[in-house]
């Protein structure tokens, strides 16, 4: 099949000591490796004309580089703190794993990048054990009702609107004696109002899902202009990471969602909008080049407004109930998504629209579509019989140099120039590895002969 690879960007940016032109391993050759999609848009309309810049370029004075300091020590003032104060900030994992107590919130914040390097891992302190599913077991707590209006008041006195809740909420107070529930802090990342944020190549470990109204490893609030990339998200007590409440042009790419044996309940990734009550203008999403691994059952994503745009994700979880779940007020354009063998792809309930173009699954089904969804801005797609191989490679904190953005152009060289006194009247082009290319395209530096007065001048010019 014919591979697409119109590359969103060729632009090149370097930052800091970290940076290397020739160092891009552990980058799938589909990977334009910049800011795309929605999060480089400032419209529903409008197509690539915000600068995701994140911290911009990485200098002494605006950079801090973290590691751990010990096995279950808990790092979140001193990572708070670095984000606060820095622009750039490097979560460095040669001393091993940034133990987190509790969900570090944020709001207000812009002009970040955040980037792991050495195999940087958030993980909470919290984490469901054997003993912890044993007694919820007991309790018999899958065996409850997750309809509102079930529940009742937990021993602390809080009201629970459902009975699967109610049920493990009390089983976990009786268990650990925290009449305060401190466990449903247990996340990593929560960004409320803000903006221009990359964050790049970190690996999220959660407690394990079960279903007591907790954090996600990573959410967004109100928040525009996040490009979250190369990232692993595993065992989030709530969500993987969710977008809501009125958060917009965000892009997810190359990323990694799954679970692992800590997993007891409610594994359900990804939530773009909260409620019903969402206003559609916003919540514009792209995921592409994503990864649904193991036991993701449902919210890969599921939306209740937004223009939605998935891309080249592959789904690879068996036995799940549903994948892609467009609501209420949400627009799905699905494009060259590979669902594995025993994945449900789809279920929708009262979507605006629903669009899937080349995608392909390995068992017998029929996609749907009800409307037309577009998108405003430029984009790559690869054909998805490569997408399991090339996002199994490939996604996942596998970045060698995180803060590295974009991607060298493809120089070529002229081979003949007929040309009169000062003016280039036509030029072959011919990319370094032999190709013929007619006319060079935008973003392609080119090599440009010039004859002046019978004199050569050679020029390397960004075409515009």
């Amino acid at each position: 099949m014919k591979i697409m690879r119109n590359l969103v960007t060729t632009c090149f940016v370097c930052f800091g000591a970290l940076a290397s032109a020739q160092n891009l391993e552990g980058l799938s050759q589909y990977d334009a490796n910049a800011p795309f999609g929605w999060a480089v848009c400032t419209s529903m309309t409008s197509a690539d004309d915000y600068s995701l810049t994140g911290g911009g370029e990485s200098t002494a004075s605006n950079t801090i580089t973290l590691t751990s300091d010990g096995e279950g020590v808990d790092m979140s003032s001193k990572i708070k703190n670095a984000i606060n104060n820095y622009s750039v900030i490097i979560l460095d994992g040669s001393n091993g794993d940034f133990t987190v107590n509790a969900t570090m919130s944020f709001s207000g914040k812009s002009n970040k990048t955040i980037v792991g390097v050495n195999n940087a891992r958030l993980c909470t302190k919290f984490y469901i054990t054997p003993g912890i599913k044993e007694a919820l077991d007991a309790a018999d707590v899958k065996s409850k009702s997750s309809s509102s209006g079930t529940g009742g008041t937990l021993s602390n006195g809080t009201s629970v609107s459902e009975a699967r809740e109610l049920a493990t909420r009390q089983t976990l107070i009786d268990y650990l004696g925290d009449s305060s529930e401190s466990y449903q802090k247990a996340g990593i990342f929560g960004f409320s109002n803000c903006t221009n944020i990359i964050m790049r190549n970190i690996v999220f470990v959660g407690p394990g899902p079960c279903d007591v109204g907790g954090n996600d490893l990573l959410s967004l609030v109100g928040s525009k202009h996040f490009w979250v990339d190369h990232c692993e998200f595993t065992d989030g007590i709530d969500g993987n990471f969710d977008i809501t409440k009125s958060s917009d042009f965000n892009t997810v790419s190359w990323c990694t969602f799954s679970y692992t044996d800590r997993a007891y309940d409610h594994m359900n990734s990804n939530l773009i909008g909260s409620s019903d009550s969402e206003n559609a203008a916003y919540l514009n999403t792209t995921m592409a080049a994503n990864v649904w691994g193991n036991k993701c059952n449902q919210r890969m994503p599921m939306a209740r407004a937004g223009n939605i745009h998935l891309v080249n994700n592959y789904y690879n979880c068996p036995g799940n109930s549903v994948a892609v779940n467009p609501r209420k007020n949400s627009e799905f354009l699905v494009e060259n998504c590979y669902f594995a063998s025993g994945v449900k792809p789809f279920s929708q309930s009262g979507a605006l629209s629903y669009l899937f173009i080349d995608c392909y699954t390995e068992d017998t089904y029929t996609f749907q579509k009800s409307g037309s969804t577009t998108v405003p801005y430029t984009y790559s797609k690869f054909d998805v019989q490569f997408v399991p191989e090339q996002l199994t490679q490939f996604a996942g904190a596998t970045l060698t140099s995180p803060l590295v953005i974009g991607r060298e152009s493809e120089n070529v060289t002229p081979v003949s120039v007929i040309a009169a006194n000062n003016d280039v009247i036509s030029v072959e082009y011919y990319s370094l590895t032999g190709k013929r290319i007619s006319e060079p395209t935008k973003g392609i530096n080119i090599v440009r002969t010039i004859y002046t007065n019978g004199n050569v001048t050679t020029q390397k010019v960004l075409v515009k």
